[in-house]
């Protein structure tokens, strides 16, 4: 995807951009294409890849879920900054968390929004089960883009995620780990309010995001530990 392509694309799906948002993506890549030339961030190495499969991708959630009413928002299993970082830098207002156990990924997100200059973005490394002890309910709304299958991932998020706020999980085909999930909502006091379909242009792969609202609190004795949650579905 080239640049005039990705504006022309987000201006379809009714996302304000500007001038230093396009200013900022361009450092954004060129950093990451730097950068992964030593390090092993992402597989996709080249600038029209990455405008289309990571930022074109990260922004497509805007479509559906309006940023602009939240002011908190974690990103979980960020990599190297997707989403997050994208939406950050589309709504500078976000107070943003990445959270990933990947010490060489956060370094560069560490990099990066110090080379962008974006303000109120906290880089945690960590892994979510240990983070969530100590920031329960913390959260307008939670994220994770091809993090886990959908009940490992919600069971992560869902308590970071304050009463009535959201937790949108970013997925391709989802129809399979949706029917493996369905006990997970009911213990963590969730409910799936929408599931919106889309797909990336140009290669017409599939988009599904899932948005998961927190009814109540949830227990404290979730999440579990990793192991658990991979070992045994919430029934």
């Amino acid at each position: 995807m080239k640049i005039d392509n990705f504006i022309d694309e987000v201006n379809k799906i009714g996302v304000s951009i500007d001038s230093n948002i396009i200013k900022k993506l361009d450092e954004y890549s060129k950093f990451l294409i730097e950068y992964n030339s030593h390090t092993n961030l992402t597989a996709i190495k080249e600038e029209e890849g990455i405008y289309l499969k990571h930022f074109f991708d990260s922004i497509l959630v805007a479509k559906y879920f309006d940023f602009n009413k939240i002011n908190s928002l974690i990103d979980v299993g960020s990599g190297a900054g997707f989403p997050g970082i994208v939406l950050k830098i589309f709504y500078p207002h976000l107070k943003l968390t990445v959270l990933d156990s990947n010490n060489k990924k956060t370094k560069f997100i560490s990099e990066l929004v110090e080379k962008l200059n974006l303000e109120n973005v906290n880089i945690v490394n960590d892994r979510a089960e240990n983070y969530v002890k100590s920031h329960r309910h913390e959260y307008d709304a939670s994220i994770a883009r091809a993090v886990s299958e959908l009940r490992i991932i919600s069971e992560l998020c869902l308590p970071l995620t304050k009463v009535n706020g959201y937790f949108i999980a970013m997925k391709g085909n989802y129809e399979e780990e949706y029917n493996n999930s369905s006990n997970t909502f009911n213990l963590l006091n969730s409910s799936i309010e929408k599931i919106y379909e889309d797909e990336l242009p140009i290669e017409k792969s599939r988009r599904t995001f899932i948005l998961v609202k927190v009814n109540k609190i949830i227990d404290e004795k979730y999440p579990r530990s990793y192991e658990q949650i991979i070992k045994k579905a919430l029934k």
